[in-house]
């Protein structure tokens, strides 16, 4: 818990821009999550640039939670400062001839963006949650094309509030990572594209979402993908062989649409989530040999 000097200082600091003891359930995609000790939302880059000097000075625990996809907060919530970047939202043809988004866009906008202007390259993203930030350091995409394939550069933020450009080739993508500096924060980043047919465009981003509609349970809160796909193989699949499409643990369920979902039903606590994704690891691991990793990041601490 942040103690009443940390919190008098981040309210000096960052006014009404900072709140205390905020549930995180309303800012993710699973509607699940305890209180954040701080929840910061900085209105420009001096006002995060200020929150992490703080967060160092202070030796304070700081999280981005971004859009809240592909996270799940425990129960207890969330010890020192949750960052959100949602007010970062200046989207524009750079100088170029690149899109430049700063990381509180969500995919969907950029995704409207290209098509509005008939820009050709990032249509493989259309459908996945969440925003430009946390598209960029998870490294996210399909298996046919991932971020590190579009991305140009990125402006990161450090731990001490310094704002920098980095070049793609300066970071070392892997799956599902963008392998950034310890303590970074994405603040913009610019992306390839091309001027292609308007139509041309959206015919593409028609195509990804049908898909993703058609395989995916898109009506119901997930944290999507629970899992990393083992070299080879797709979780979904193991999961299923495991027999597991539909179990349930209180409120959260193993999709039956897509075996590498876990949904809320209604209810659901983090603990429940947690109990079935240590179920299917199991399973799958009896099963086939195979150990799942992992992709949804799971912080803070269990309840008391």
């Amino acid at each position: 818990m942040i103690a009443p000097t940390a919190r008098e200082a981040l309210a000096a600091a960052l006014g009404a821009s900072v709140q205390f003891d905020v549930p995180l359930a309303r800012f993710t995609s699973l509607r699940i999550g305890g209180p954040a000790d701080a929840l910061a939302a900085p209105a420009d880059r001096a006002e995060l640039a200020r929150t992490l000097a703080l967060c160092r000075e202070l030796a304070l625990p700081l999280q981005v939670l971004g859009n809240g996809f592909n996270t799940l907060v425990r129960d207890g919530g969330v010890d020192g400062v949750v960052l959100r970047l949602q007010r970062f939202r200046d989207l524009r043809r750079g100088e170029a001839g690149d899109v430049v988004a700063e990381a509180g866009v969500t995919h969907a906008t950029l995704t409207r963006f290209c098509v509005l202007h008939g820009l050709a390259g990032l249509e493989f993203g259309a459908g996945i949650p969440g925003t430009v930030g946390g598209w960029v350091t998870m490294n996210a995409g399909v298996p046919e094309r991932e971020v590190k394939d579009a991305l140009r550069g990125v402006v990161l933020a450090d731990g001490a509030g310094r704002v920098h450009c980095v070049p793609r080739s300066a970071l070392p993508f892997r799956y599902r990572s963008a392998g950034l500096p310890e303590g970074a924060v994405v603040v913009a980043a610019s992306f390839a594209v091309r001027e292609a047919d308007r139509a041309d465009v959206e015919s593409e981003v028609e195509r990804h979402l049908a898909k993703r509609a058609g395989t995916q349970p898109l009506d119901i809160p997930s944290c999507g993908s629970v899992f990393k796909n083992p070299p080879g193989e797709f979780a979904g699949r193991l999961i299923e062989q495991a027999g597991l499409k539909g179990a349930r643990v209180g409120g959260a369920e193993i999709s039956p649409v897509h075996a590498n979902f876990i949904v809320n039903r209604g209810g659901a606590s983090a603990a429940d989530v947690l109990a079935l994704i240590e179920l299917a690891r199991t399973r799958v691991h009896e099963g086939s040999g195979v150990a799942l990793e992992p992709e949804v990041r799971i912080v803070g601490r269990d309840a008391a």
